[in-house]
């Protein structure tokens, strides 16, 4: 069997005139926590919405296979039943619902009620201040806060495959290190990860291995470390 978890083949997307993703492969194999960095607007949020078939109206082409089959025509809906879950940019968290109910959402697909509660409990310890407002509407949470539900409620479907998409976006420092505690965490457990992130530095330091994409295509990938030390990537991404 393929340690394949996710494999991207001929990807391009292309919106009336305009391409935005032009014919991209990459890979994410079992446990491995794989990153896509590049500047705004290079394709990365696209290719992420390929993927999962969230995107509006527009030109496909390619193949996206998970788990050795292919996605094309699986309804958005039906990847959290597969255990492919995504945490979108901005959030996306239900914001006239409480955070418990939040938690509870990210669980639907599941009928373990015990082992739900505990996952509740075991997010609550990790994100104290979702614990402090549990009975709070999402919706008047920090920036912050609502990044911590939207991780939280993505991993309670325990999933296989888990898509990030820029998750240190307006955070403050401190936020942002919490994330990215939680994100190396999470790989440490076994779970899959496609980290789509501006801030390479992190990105690359959490990660086993690298994309960098530019204005639609691939331009780089190798080892996370080695990209850490390439002058190219220091220059374009670092700021080194």
């Amino acid at each position: 069997m393929s340690e394949n978890v996710l494999k991207v083949s001929g990807l391009k997307v292309a919106y009336g005139g305009i391409k935005a993703v032009k014919g991209i492969d990459l890979e994410v194999n079992k446990g491995e926590l794989v990153t896509l960095i590049g500047a705004n607007g290079a394709g990365k949020t696209t290719t992420l919405k390929a993927i999962t078939g969230t995107l509006p109206a527009c030109k496909v082409e390619g193949t996206v296979s998970y788990l050795g089959k292919s996605l094309k025509g699986t309804q958005s809906f039906h990847l959290v039943e597969q255990k492919l879950a995504m945490v979108p940019e901005g959030r996306g968290v239900f914001t006239r619902m409480t955070i418990l109910e939040n938690l509870q959402m990210g669980a639907y697909t599941r009928d373990d009620k015990a082992g739900i509660e505990a996952d509740v409990a075991k997010w609550f310890d990790i994100f104290p201040r979702l614990k402090e407002r549990a009975g709070q509407l999402a919706g008047t949470l920090s920036g912050g806060e609502q990044q911590m539900l939207a991780m939280a409620r993505a991993l309670m479907c325990h999933p296989t495959l888990l898509l990030l998409d820029e998750p240190s976006m307006g955070l403050s420092p401190i936020m942002v290190e919490k994330i990215f505690e939680v994100i190396r965490n999470v790989s440490k457990e076994g779970i899959t990860i496609l980290l789509v992130e501006q801030n390479a530095k992190l990105a690359l330091q959490a990660a086993h291995r690298g994309y960098v994409m530019e204005s639609g295509l691939v331009t780089m990938t190798g080892n996370a470390k080695d990209m850490l030390d390439d002058p190219r990537v220091k220059a374009a991404y670092l700021g080194e």
